[in-house]
């Protein structure tokens, strides 16, 4: 690639890594309407994870679909569909404040769950393209999921700012994230429109080749595939029902946090998510992934309990990030900042399972990503289980989901991520 055409690539290249960003602010904003339609329809705690649900369903049916969409279409035309997707998704979500309808919502929360799923296929190889490959692709990606961890970190933090003190917050409250989205989903739209991609996995010609053998033929890829299933639902788990934890009032069960100092405190959780996969990028070289996983599933396992058994009269001052884009000290039960704390365990989770669950697939390895992309489902049934588990018992006693989900992460990166099919030919 000459000089010129990183030029001309430079724009799309910004595009895609405001993309980045879409992904995780878009996904998260479920977070903080999970509190606002639990007030305004007076939701269980179940059915205030249906949004989430709705936007991780998505990846269940349109996770394979999508990567044969961008065999046959390319990046270009699936990004562009992926955006208008996405711009549809989030302005239903509007429109269901206006319509005042829960049914509404939960259909912009599914639609937007296309959307994410597809620009999920198409960012990271189209980044890695427009870099040239190599370290270059593998530098944008780097950044690219920087950024993505940045809009996990605001979107709770925005969204408590925007409900603020509000007794019965309602989803207008928000409409200043959702013109945001829309806002950014536009400005992508035209400027991808306008600019030429290289399309280097575009198939012309239907392959008539059929192996005998799928990446479901190998033991710890279908164990590594079910641990995916497991991350994402603890990932947002944690953060999700801890945000309804610290803002339901105290005969409810909760502890009673203001709902701008609550988002302030689960936009912490994925900001040391940030920190965790850029000091994880750094130890990638020289720690295996299934040491990574281990250490990490060992230390969350630690970090739940004592979130579980941490006394709740025990007050720290921890520091959170601000919606002005700052820290301060937020006091809070010393339990509540090891769930938080979780946030640096699971950082670099994603890269070790999907590390240890593709090692020796070979010329499988292309379909088995699609189907880890259908598993992040996971991130929707997962806290979907634990808010029925907190209506049924309470909300600390729902993170035992959390601390079995851990306990699987450990059990793969110490058994179960052992190839047993090394006869399989891959070649």
């Amino acid at each position: 690639m000459n000089t010129t055409q990183k030029k001309n690539y430079a724009l799309p290249i910004a595009m895609m890594i405001a993309l980045f960003f879409m992904i995780s602010f878009v996904t998260g904003l479920q977070n903080p309407m999970a509190l606002i339609v639990k007030s305004q329809f007076e939701a269980s705690s179940f059915m205030s994870q249906l949004g989430n649900a709705a936007n991780f369903i998505a990846y269940a049916f349109m996770g394979i679909p999508a990567g044969l969409l961008l065999q046959k279409i390319g990046y270009k035309k699936t990004a562009l569909l992926a955006i208008v997707v996405g711009f549809t998704g989030v302005g239903i979500q509007f429109l269901s404040g206006f319509a005042e309808s829960f049914t509404v919502y939960l259909i912009g929360a599914f639609v937007s769950g296309f959307s994410m799923c597809m620009l999920n296929t198409v960012v990271n190889p189209m980044l890695n393209t427009l870099g040239g490959g190599g370290n270059k692709g593998n530098q944008l990606i780097q950044v690219a999921g920087s950024v993505n961890s940045f809009g996990a970190t605001i979107v709770p933090v925005l969204g408590g700012y925007l409900i603020g003190n509000a007794a019965q917050p309602t989803i207008k409250d928000a409409n200043p994230a959702l013109f945001l989205a829309m806002g950014i989903f536009a400005i992508a739209l035209i400027v991808l429109y306008f600019v030429s991609i290289p399309e280097p996995h575009l198939i012309t010609e239907k392959s008539k080749t059929k192996h005998a053998h799928s990446a479901l033929s190998f033991r710890h890829f279908v164990l590594g595939a079910i641990a995916i299933f497991i991350y994402v639902g603890v990932e947002v788990g944690i953060p999700n029902i801890l945000n309804l934890l610290m803002t339901a009032s105290p005969e409810n069960g909760g502890l009673g946090i203001e709902t701008t100092i609550a988002g302030t405190i689960a936009g912490t959780y994925w900001f040391l998510m940030l920190i965790g996969r850029v000091a994880g990028a750094s130890l990638a070289a020289k720690v295996s992934s299934k040491v990574m996983l281990a250490v990490a599933s060992t230390v969350g396992i630690i970090f739940v309990l004592l979130g579980i058994f941490g006394p709740l009269d025990t007050m720290v001052s921890m520091p959170v990030f601000q919606s002005n884009i700052s820290f301060g000290l937020a006091e809070v039960p010393i339990g509540v900042m090891f769930l938080v704390l979780c946030g640096l365990c699971t950082s670099v989770m994603w890269g070790g399972i999907f590390n240890l669950a593709v090692e020796g697939l070979g010329k499988y390895t292309a379909t088995a990503s699609g189907i880890f992309m259908v598993l992040v489902c996971g991130g929707g049934i997962l806290p979907l289980i634990q808010g029925f588990v907190a209506d049924s018992t309470s909300y600390l006693a729902s993170f035992w989901v959390i601390f079995l989900g851990m306990a699987y992460l450990l059990f793969y990166a110490l058994i179960g991520s052992k190839n047993v099919n090394k006869d399989i030919p891959v070649e």
